[in-house]
């Protein structure tokens, strides 16, 4: 099976400060839904900034789908993120003023690539499509500021899923959910991860989920710089 992630040698650091990450190795192959785990300050955000081409290496190779990001500008890195990847933030990032249903359709209305992979659906249904799949359909007209914590949780899941993004990363997006609603959203997000064919790396500091993924990443096991 082909590798979704292919890191090598990779160190970073912000400016001149310490070593945030020291990782020698690290793969996932496609398809894998990955838990990484690691207490708060363990790097876990930016592990996920370098995978998704936000943040670039000080050293070392990061093999995204065939691509090392590390080699690439900034425009470039820009550019294969909103073609490929799929990114759930921690805080949602959802744009105020815009609908549910404009916030879900953005990554394909700009990008052509992702809009392509809709393979000749409409824009508005893909999205409508989506919102029912993680149950907030009932809801495409209101704005995001109307809704709930989990509802806009769905919402910036839905957006990470339009256009069939081959790599789907998610950072702590369940943090202000209890329990039940962590499960009842990762299996939502696992079924739309299957359906797409979509690699998931998760993050999280709660262990409690992990038994829900097929691979286990302790950050700390893997990252020199946190010793």
């Amino acid at each position: 099976m082909s590798l979704a992630i292919d890191v090598r040698r990779l160190r970073f650091r912000y400016g001149g400060g310490p070593w945030v990450l020291d990782i020698r190795e690290l793969t996932l192959e496609r398809g894998t839904r990955a838990f990484l785990f690691g207490s708060s300050g363990s790097g876990k955000t930016t592990l996920l900034g370098v995978l998704a081409g936000v943040l670039k290496p000080d050293e070392g190779e990061v093999g995204v789908l065939g691509r090392d990001l590390a080699s690439l500008s900034g425009a470039q890195r820009d550019a294969f993120r909103a073609a490929h990847i799929g990114y759930v933030f921690q805080m949602f990032n959802l744009i105020p003023y815009l609908s549910v249903l404009d916030n879900i359709a953005l990554p394909v209305r700009m990008n052509a690539q992702r809009k392509a992979r809709l393979d000749g659906a409409g824009v508005k249904e893909t999205a409508a499509m989506l919102a029912d799949h993680l149950q907030i359909g009932d809801l495409l007209k209101r704005r995001v500021t109307e809704l709930s914590v989990g509802q806009q949780q769905r919402v910036a899941a839905c957006r990470a899923l339009i256009g069939a993004p081959e790599l789907i990363v998610a950072d702590e997006p369940t943090s202000s959910l209890d329990f039940d609603r962590r499960e009842a959203f990762l299996e939502l997000l696992f079924r739309e991860c299957e359906r797409a064919g979509a690699t998931l790396v998760f993050v999280s500091h709660d262990r409690a989920l992990e038994g829900m993924f097929s691979r286990t990443i302790s950050l700390p096991d893997i990252n020199g710089a946190a010793l």
